[in-house]
């Protein structure tokens, strides 16, 4: 993401699951990747969420680093 104003923190791009895998299918139409798979990346602990009452949003950034080999 770019940040045109370095004075301003960026603002995270945060999905459900689903927006999440529906972003990659748009980034990628042969995608492997499920909803599944990056539910249980983040039941595991794998992908940081935050809980949002009965949904999990992860940060979009995050999971392509991750599936990029950036992550931690």
């Amino acid at each position: 993401m770019t940040n045109f104003n370095n004075n301003q923190p960026q603002i995270p791009r945060m999905r459900t699951v689903h927006e999440a895998a529906e972003e990659l299918k748009q980034l990628d139409a042969n995608t492997a990747v499920t909803e599944y798979h990056i539910r249980r990346l983040v039941l595991d602990g794998v992908l940081p969420r935050i809980k949002a009452g009965k949904k999990y949003l992860i940060n979009l950034d995050s999971l392509l680093e991750y599936f990029n080999g950036k992550a931690g």
